[in-house]
C-alpha cells in the first residue's frame, strides 16, 4: 500500500456526473437523455469518406498541428462562418475535442493562482480543467428563468488583477441560452478594458432555434486578438465519438497551446481528420437542414413534456433542456431523483445541481438529440411519472 500523499486535486474531484448517469443508464437499459450524443448516424457523405479512407489511410501520426487538408477547409469554414480572415498555418490547431482545446488552452495562457471567469450553470469539465490547472474558477450566476448576467457582477470578477481568462459557453450548456450582441459586446468591453483573455466553447454554434442568432466573440471590434475560440466537429457533424476539435488563436496565443498541444496528445486521428472534410466543405443548405432537424425534434419533445406537466425554459440554443422537476420530486433530491426515473421509468437524465455553483436542487438536464421514435418512446415512460415514482 502506498503512504506517501497522492495528488490531492483528485481528491476535490468527483467522476462526472453526467457519464456516471450513462452508465446508470446502460445497467438498466434506459433511453440516454443525459449525456449528449445522437442515436443516429453522420451524414451519408462523411460516412462514405471515412469508408474510402479507411481503406486508402492515412492511418500514421499527422502533423502536430493537424493535416493540412483538414486546417485548410477548416480554415475556408471558419472565415465563411466567424467573418474572420483564418491562416491554416498561424490560426488553427487541430485537437482531440474541444476538451482538450480547452486544457490546453488554460494550460498555455494560466499560471496556478491565475483565477478563470465562469458562468454558472456551466459544463462540468470547466471546474475539473481549472483544477488540473491549478487556477481558481470565480463563479458569475446566470439568472433564471432566462439565464441573463448582472454585468455589474462580471465586472467585479473582471477587475480582480488576478483574473486572467474567462471562459465563455455560446450557446450554453447546460442553459441553452444564446448569447445576444449586445451581451458579448458588454463581455467584450470588460476583456479590454481589463485584460483579460476570453476562451471560448462554441461546439453549438450551429444549433440555434429562430429567432435567435449566433455571434462570435471573436468577431467583434478588438477581440481576435484576446480570444481563444475552442470548439469541436462532435456536434455539428454527430460524430461525437470521432474526437475531432480545434483552436483558432492570433498566433501568439496559438503558438503557446501548440506547444503544450505537441506533448499532451501529439496529434488529433488522422484517418478522422481526412475524413471529415466533406463536412467541413458541406454548403449551407446542410447547416439549413441540419438546424431545421433540431427545431423538429426540440418542438416534439418540449411540447410532450408540457403535456405530462413538466416546466421548462425554452432553449434558445444547443440540444438541451433545463426541467424543473419540483412537481415531481416530492421531496427527493435531484440526484435521487433522476437515480430513481432512470430505474423506474428507464429514462435518464442528469441532475442539475451537477452545473450549479449555487444551491440549486430542483432541475435536471435533458437532452434531445434523438431520433424521433427514440424520443416519443422516451415521453410514453415519463408519462407514467406520477404512477411509478
Amino acid at each position: 500500500m502506498i503512504k506517501k500523499e497522492l495528488n490531492r486535486k483528485t481528491d476535490i474531484l468527483t467522476d462526472s456526473v453526467i457519464r456516471r448517469m450513462t452508465r446508470l443508464a446502460i445497467d438498466h437499459d434506459a433511453i440516454n437523455l443525459s449525456q449528449g450524443f445522437p442515436d443516429f448516424n453522420p451524414p451519408q457523405f462523411i460516412m462514405d469518406r471515412l469508408q474510402e479512407i479507411a481503406l486508402a489511410g492515412p492511418h500514421q501520426y499527422s502533423p502536430t498541428w493537424g493535416q493540412i487538408e483538414y486546417r485548410k477547409a477548416l480554415a475556408k469554414k471558419l472565415e465563411h462562418w466567424m467573418g474572420i480572415p483564418i491562416d491554416p498555418n498561424e490560426n488553427l490547431l487541430a485537437t482531440v475535442g474541444s476538451t482538450e482545446a480547452m486544457m490546453a488552452s488554460l494550460m498555455a495562457l494560466c499560471n496556478p493562482g491565475d483565477k478563470v471567469v465562469i458562468f454558472s450553470p456551466y459544463f462540468e469539465n470547466y471546474f475539473a480543467q481549472a483544477v488540473f490547472n491549478s487556477v481558481e474558477p470565480v463563479f458569475v450566476p446566470l439568472i433564471p428563468p432566462k439565464f441573463t448576467f448582472d454585468a455589474d457582477v462580471l465586472e467585479a470578477a473582471f477587475k480582480d488583477p488576478k483574473t486572467k481568462a474567462m471562459i465563455l459557453c455560446n450557446p450554453s450548456n447546460p442553459s441553452g441560452r444564446v448569447f445576444t450582441k449586445e451581451e458579448l459586446q458588454t463581455i467584450a468591453d470588460l476583456a479590454i478594458r481589463h485584460d483579460v483573455i476570453i476562451i471560448t466553447d462554441e461546439v453549438y454554434e450551429h444549433i440555434i432555434f429562430a429567432p435567435h442568432k449566433h455571434t462570435y466573440i471573436a468577431s467583434l471590434p478588438g477581440m481576435w486578438e484576446r480570444t481563444v475560440c475552442c470548439s469541436s466537429l462532435s456536434k455539428t457533424y454527430s460524430i461525437t465519438g470521432w474526437r475531432l476539435g480545434y483552436i483558432a488563436a492570433e498566433k501568439s496565443l496559438l503558438d503557446r497551446c501548440k506547444k503544450v498541444h505537441d506533448f499532451l496528445t501529439v496529434c488529433a486521428p488522422t484517418p478522422l481528420q481526412m475524413a471529415v472534410i466533406p463536412g467541413l466543405e458541406a454548403p449551407d443548405s446542410y447547416y439549413e437542414e441540419f438546424g431545421a432537424q433540431y427545431t423538429r425534434v426540440k418542438d416534439i419533445f418540449t411540447k410532450g413534456l408540457t403535456d405530462i406537466g413538466f416546466r421548462y425554459t425554452e432553449p434558445e440554443g444547443t440540444y438541451f433542456l433545463m426541467v424543473d422537476i419540483s412537481d415531481f420530486a416530492k421531496g427527493k433530491s435531484d440526484t435521487e431523483f433522476c437515480e430513481e426515473m432512470t430505474v423506474k421509468l428507464g429514462v435518464a437524465a442528469v441532475p442539475g445541481s451537477s452545473f450549479f455553483n449555487e444551491d440549486v436542487n430542483h432541475l435536471a438536464r435533458f437532452h434531445f438529440s434523438k431520433k424521433e421514435e427514440t424520443l416519443y418512446e422516451a415521453l410514453e415512460r415519463l408519462s407514467d411519472i406520477r404512477k411509478k415514482m
